[in-house]
């Protein structure tokens, strides 16, 4: 009997076949819906017990069984879900988890809201998405297009006069009509007057 098999079990497990991220970003989101829809449905249930409780002042919920869940998408619905959620671009699974996770903490939607809100959600994060492609394109097609001395033939057309003023003066009005004053540095140079 050889022992070969035995050893050859310590080699490394066969790893799963990659998943696209379009994939995982699906599967994240509709395991987020889900689980949403999970604890709704146990918030609405908490909520109806406490309403009975003070109604009856009697708790039998030490003799109930944890019920089944009540509500579950339809197969048209999720497949709608689904395919809205493989539209979705890896980064911005983050930010829609954690957006849908603010507004069912802020409205505690009865389950059957929870996919209505889910869907608000997705549609935000598309919009979001092509604002931010179409924004994308105007700058590469702006940087494509703009040549690109411009900024420098602009600084060399532009005149610099640190000592001008917007402030006017008396003596202003008599130095008009007088040639400007030359810097001292420089030397005066006068074009000449044609005929």
């Amino acid at each position: 009997m050889s022992l070969l098999p035995w050893l050859r079990g310590n080699e490394a497990p066969p790893r799963p076949s990659p998943r696209s991220p379009a994939e995982m970003v699906l599967e994240t989101l509709m395991v987020e819906l889900a689980g949403q829809m999970r604890e709704a449905e146990r918030q609405q249930r908490e909520r109806s017990h406490a309403v009975r409780k003070v109604c009856t002042r009697v708790d039998y919920s030490w003799l109930a069984s944890a019920p089944r869940p009540a509500y579950d998408l339809s197969p048209g619905e999720r497949l709608q879900l689904e395919d809205v959620c493989a539209k979705i671009h890896p980064a911005y699974c983050g930010p829609a988890i954690l957006r849908f996770r603010q507004l069912v903490a802020e409205q505690e939607p009865e389950v059957q809201e929870v996919s209505r809100l889910f869907r608000s959600v997705l549609q935000e994060v598309l919009e979001r998405m092509e604002e931010e492609e179409e924004a994308q394109r105007l700058t590469r097609q702006w940087s494509l297009r703009a040549p690109r001395g411009t900024l420098t033939t602009f600084r060399s057309r532009a005149r610099i006069a640190p000592f001008a003023s917007d402030i006017h003066t008396i003596s202003e009005d008599v130095e008009r009509d007088t040639p400007p004053p030359r810097a001292w540095s420089l030397p005066e140079f006068r074009a000449r007057k044609e005929d």
